[in-house]
């Protein structure tokens, strides 16, 4: 007991003397925080443990650096490297970037030069390119390694360092690309098997006319509206872009208004001419088509086009611009007018619908669907239909009969409508595309070679075939007969 009493007051004095030095310790702590000299911290437990025991500070009495941590595999922190080692890996990156961006150029130029609309860049592949629509090996070109695709990403986003950061984060790119001597690519990049992949889609240097692009008399006549909505539709690669390219260029030589267009990315650029054309690309001028399209009323547009409309709300965004008297351009991946407005009310909830169609059957101005069909002596040729909303199509989207609209489409040569049979059957009697090929591309492949096989006959008898118009006739607008009649309109009855 007495061995007990005696070792209590020991023990109490050595944690006296114990905390007594980890004051003595604390003080120039402090002082040091206050006068900037020391860069305040959290004390870790070990810190404190060590401030207890003076045997754990050293001789210089100060508290211990704190160890760096080890980053976690996978870990977002990772230790930086010395200053330079990131400068001989950045000289690396640009030198080799430097090597592949003239090798990178000389195969988008050959691929141009043999008449490309597409080229792909895989891992373990020499470039491949699609030449009227099928694809082909570039001649005499070696197989591309991991490092060429990574200098191409280099090549490709150096003006776009957000872009880059981007595609590292997602594994997703869409850009442009241009250099000396090429003209304009869109380009897409994307991770696969844990390598880089890109296509590139040859955009043309001019915006082509309606006559150049051989686009029916229709679509002139929906680039006049000057309020409204105007799609165009077709699958990837129909020639959508070009399209509303056209579209825009004529609105830029024959008005006086202000063009704003939203891209992902921009495509083709469009000088100012008769108008201001300002155009934004996602992701460097704007976050996403929403945010720009939010925002675009409040810049006095006159034409507004979106890239493409692809969720409810950049939708009913563009259904108020146009409400408001403001002509808006889109895209939409859809075979037909049919499917197109259908595919547009479905974005919406059922609640809305109804409210969705009302709208859509007031601004809806027009839906032009493409394709692509090669043609017999090479290259391609697109075969389009037209729908021009008239009182009919629009009470036909008031009352849900959208399946009704290919026939209303038939019957409406008057307002310079045509159906996908129409321009199918006159390609084939001109020659330009083969009648399999043609079949091939037809919405409803039986009725197509139905009314093909009447127009020949037509044609072999030394009737005209009625629709669609020759390029002559549809150069002429519709006249009156002796009656003073148009003939859409005769009464029924009438001699």
């Amino acid at each position: 007991m007495g061995g007990c009493a005696r070792g209590a007051p020991r023990r109490r004095g050595h944690a006296r003397r114990l905390r007594s030095a980890a004051r003595r310790r604390a003080r120039p702590l402090a002082r040091g925080v206050v006068e900037g000299e020391v860069r305040p911290r959290t004390l870790t437990a070990r810190d404190l443990r060590d401030c207890a025991h003076p045997a754990r500070l050293g001789s210089d009495r100060s508290l211990p650096a704190r160890r760096p941590r080890t980053p976690r595999r996978g870990s977002r922190h990772r230790a930086r490297a010395p200053a330079s080692s990131r400068d001989h890996r950045l000289k690396n990156r640009r030198v080799a970037a430097d090597l592949l961006h003239v090798e990178l150029n000389a195969v988008l130029s050959r691929a141009v030069q043999l008449g490309a609309s597409d080229i792909h860049l895989k891992i373990g592949q020499p470039p491949i390119v699609r030449r009227d629509g099928e694809l082909g090996v570039l001649p005499e070109h070696p197989p591309l390694t991991d490092l060429d695709l990574e200098a191409a990403l280099a090549a490709v986003a150096d003006l776009a360092p957000a872009k880059l950061h981007a595609f590292h984060e997602t594994g997703e790119l869409d850009i442009a690309y241009t250099a000396n001597d090429l003209p304009r690519f869109r380009v897409n990049g994307f991770r696969q098997r844990g390598s880089i992949s890109f296509a590139f889609r040859v955009i043309p240097k001019e915006v082509p006319s309606f006559e150049e692009l051989r686009l029916p008399k229709g679509v002139g006549r929906l680039a006049e509206e000057h309020r409204g909505l105007v799609l165009v539709t077709g699958a990837t690669g129909s020639g959508k872009t070009t399209t509303l390219a056209a579209v825009i260029d004529h609105i830029n030589r024959t008005r006086r208004q202000h063009i704003v267009t939203i891209e992902d990315p921009i495509e083709i650029l469009h000088a100012d001419r008769g108008c201001i054309v300002n155009q934004r690309e996602v992701g460097l001028d704007t976050d996403s088509f929403l945010a720009a399209v939010r925002r675009v009323l409040r810049q006095d547009p006159d034409v507004v086009l979106i890239g493409e409309l692809r969720d409810s709300e950049t939708a009913e965004t563009a259904l108020k611009a146009a409400e408001s008297g403001h002509l808006v351009l889109s895209t939409m991946h859809t075979i037909d007018a049919a499917e197109t407005v259908n595919r547009l009310i479905e974005f919406f909830p059922a609640i809305k619908q109804e409210q969705i169609r009302a709208i859509l059957a007031g601004v809806l101005r027009g839906v032009v669907s493409q394709r692509l069909l090669p043609r017999v002596e090479g290259g391609r040729v697109a075969a389009v239909e037209v729908m021009v909303n008239n009182s009919r199509v629009a009470d036909l989207i008031r009352e849900q009969k959208v399946e009704e609209i290919p026939d209303a489409i038939a019957e409406g040569e008057f307002f310079d409508m045509q159906t996908f049979t129409d321009a199918l059957i006159a390609l084939v009697l001109a020659g330009e595309i083969d009648r399999e090929v043609a079949a091939n591309a037809a919405t409803n492949r039986h009725d197509f070679l139905v009314a093909l096989e009447q127009a020949l006959k037509r044609t072999a008898a030394g009737i005209a075939h009625d629709r669609p118009q020759s390029e002559a006739a549809q150069d002429e607008p519709p006249g009156p007969d002796d009656d003073g009649q148009m003939p859409a309109l005769r009464v029924a009855g009438a001699p």
